[in-house]
């Protein structure tokens, strides 16, 4: 057990950009040939492995204490979870396909059944698959559309890098064709021997679309398409007729599609509209037109909008659901008589429905007023019936059916908590803080209804505010564990996400990134305010982004917050955007800047990078986490972020980094061993707030 956490070396590396000179005394710990390491992490550097250990030693001894809590954490976290879980079955013609757990298992079993009422079939055993493998987790899983062949994609190092695997559904048997160094995206042509894949490049960029007929030589599949700028990232999928295959090129901000018809899998992908910097557009076939969701001609909340399938110019484009300010149309799902739009206003998420033959619109209606919807699009084109989920912090996840013609919902599923929930335990509600330049910024909360809040209260703040991504108040039976022993959760929507529309997103953004920050900071002080909790009694918690996020506010309002847990967090923000050569680099300019070519965004990333912005001052306890397989976050950044906290901080507080020496992004794969990563924060926030 170690006495004292380790002392990284500091080797002075001077770095100068825009007649600017940083010193960067941990650049060492990136590993010369990152690359390699990353796709098998028994290859990176003896010295820094050393080290990355001798942190992972450390935090092990000081949650020694805590080991009981943490099996007890891991017990409630597993008996919240029904261990035969199942989804509910999606039907395909005769079959019925699903997903479903063994009691024990770690992993999906992927299986099908003949109409309602057949007997099952196991398609593919995920547990069985994983035996013996550090990781495992599946990518892409699809069948073909004669139901004869299923193609899957397995990761098996945590780095994101696919093989794709082909199983004859009906005897179990793989075939020999083996397809490696794939992203994970797939889709079949209509005649089920056709496959479309992308492929990764020495970035790790997906960058080439590939066609593989079953039998032929995978090193020989010919190039359907490739990608000639690296910072755009290539997707491959069908629309919901399943007519066409569509080959998408994007970034964060804009997007180009391609689409070949299914029924003619050689055919040459034909380009729809050509990228023009900050169009998005994505499409649907519907009879003899495109369904064009689009944020055109300032649309920046969306629209959709026809046009015919010989040209989709925009020139023949007409409105078939006009742009609403503020209303942001998130995705929208076709069928032969009906069009389904997911949209979110303040913050809430609606589904519409509109009946193809006349335009009429109805919405479906719920009472609570902090929630999640999804839909759930399906495999059946012609069909009446709407799959769509919902929750809430307080109401586990229900999968419901929806049938669009009779307006009438039944009751698919209900996520069950085998040790028991009463969601009127509990109470949600929504306030909003009011950031420095006036924006009104939301917050969801809950706690138990027997809480009384106060300035001791302990409080979980969680944020993200990135690339549009909204951070929704649905059902997580996680965090039970905390809000039963006493803590507020709550979420910060802050500015980068797009929980009021795409505003949000852009004036989070570029530039404007530093309202993410300052927004967060207004929504900590406004609970203080209201009394959920105190100055100094707050937590934070955020991911990637989010963990970027965690650093930021702490090196702003360090006295504000009480803990802080920041999962592979993108802390040397600008290092890493200002090196092209990271897989995630080029793609990220829009959102972040180009701070190789533009000196105001250089500046505006050195003002709120975390690593750059380490201050001699009392920070709060944290716990970070890294992967050595991840290609989003490289290790390097928070192993070096938690370095140089540790030199330059003037405070005692708890200051844990664990690496995952053997997965990536997503942490552990199983989901049991996720538990155990869960209850190992958990524990964390606990100590730190004076709970065990």
């Amino acid at each position: 057990m170690r006495a004292s956490p380790p002392v990284a070396d500091y080797r002075e590396h001077a770095v100068t950009c825009h007649g600017h000179t940083r010193i960067d005394g941990y650049a060492w710990m990136r590993d010369p040939d990152w690359r390699k390491a990353m796709r098998d992490p028994t290859c990176l550097d003896p010295h820094i492995r050393a080290y990355l250990e001798a942190e992972n030693a450390w935090a092990e001894a000081a949650l020694e204490p805590l080991a009981e809590l943490r099996r007890q954490l891991v017990d409630e976290l597993r008996g919240r979870i029904r261990e035969d879980d199942r989804s509910v079955p999606l039907p395909d013609g005769e079959w019925r396909y699903y997903s479903r757990f063994r009691e024990g298992g770690q992993h999906p079993i992927i299986c099908r059944r003949h109409g309602e009422q057949g007997e099952e079939r196991i398609l593919l055993d995920g547990d069985r698959e994983a035996e013996g493998i550090a990781y495992f987790r599946l990518g892409g899983v699809e069948h073909g559309p004669d139901h004869r062949y299923l193609a899957y994609a397995v990761d098996t190092s945590g780095a994101e890098v696919y093989s794709i695997r082909f199983r004859n559904m009906e005897t179990g048997e793989d075939l020999p064709d083996v397809i490696d160094n794939v992203h994970g995206a797939l889709d079949w042509a209509a005649d089920g021997r056709t496959l479309f894949y992308t492929v990764l490049d020495d970035d790790h960029r997906p960058r080439w679309v590939r066609r593989h007929s079953l039998g032929d030589d995978p090193a020989a599949a010919p190039l359907v398409y490739e990608e000639q700028d690296p910072g755009f990232f290539v997707g491959v999928g069908r629309t919901a007729s399943s007519r066409f295959l569509v080959i998408e090129s994007h970034d964060h901000t804009t997007s180009e599609s391609r689409v070949i018809p299914t029924e003619a899998p050689q055919t040459p992908p034909r380009l729809l509209l050509p990228r023009q910097r900050d169009l998005e557009y994505d499409v649907e076939d519907h009879g003899e037109r495109w369904l064009i969701r689009t944020n055109a001609s300032g649309a920046e909340d969306y629209c959709i909008m026809t046009a015919p399938l010989e040209t989709a110019s925009t020139d023949d484009w007409r409105v078939l659901v006009p742009h609403r300010p503020g209303c942001l149309i998130r995705t929208m799902v076709a069928y032969r008589d009906w069009l389904v739009r997911l949209e979110l206003e303040d913050g809430q998420s609606r589904i519409v429905v509109r009946a193809m033959a006349d335009g009429a619109e109805h919405q479906l209606g719920f009472d609570e007023e902090c929630f999640e919807l999804g839909v759930i699009p399906g495999y059946e084109f012609v069909t009446d019936t709407l799959r769509f989920t919902y929750s809430s912090f307080t109401t586990p996840g229900r999968v419901y059916d929806y049938d669009m013609a009779r307006r009438s919902r039944v009751l698919r599923k209900e996520q069950e908590i085998p040790s028991g929930h009463n969601p009127d335990d509990y109470v949600s509600r929504r306030l909003f803080a009011t950031a420095p330049d006036g924006e009104q910024v939301p917050v969801s909360l809950f706690h138990r209804a027997d809480l009384q809040p106060g300035p001791r209260t302990p409080l979980l703040l969680y944020g993200y505010g990135a690339y549009g991504i909204s951070s929704l108040p649905g059902f997580s039976p996680h965090r039970l564990s905390l809000v039963d022993r006493g803590f507020v959760y709550a979420i910060a929507h802050v500015r980068g996400g797009r929980e009021r529309g795409y505003r949000w997103y852009r004036e989070g953004r570029m530039r404007h990134k530093p309202n993410t920050f300052s927004d967060f900071i207004a929504c900590a002080e406004r609970l203080v305010e209201a009394g959920y909790t105190g100055v100094g009694r707050i937590s934070v918690h955020g991911g990637s982004a989010g963990g970027m996020l965690v650093g930021a506010v702490i090196n702003r309002r360090p006295e504000l917050f009480r803990a802080a847990v920041a999962d592979v967090p993108f802390v040397d923000v600008l290092n890493t955007m200002l090196d092209p050569d990271l897989p995630l680099t080029p793609p990220e300019w829009p959102e972040w800047g180009n701070p190789i070519e533009d000196a105001e965004a250089y500046h505006t990333i050195l003002s709120y990078s975390p690593y750059d912005n380490v201050r001699a001052v009392a920070y709060p306890h944290l716990f970070v986490a890294a992967g050595v397989s991840d290609p989003r976050v490289t290790y390097w950044e928070p192993a070096k972020w938690v370095a140089r906290l540790r030199a330059e901080s003037s405070g005692d507080g708890l200051l844990l980094l664990k690496t995952n020496m053997s997965a990536g992004h997503g942490g552990a794969s199983g989901r049991f061993d996720f538990l155990e990563e869960v209850a190992e924060r958990y524990a964390f926030l606990l100590y730190a707030n004076d709970l065990v």
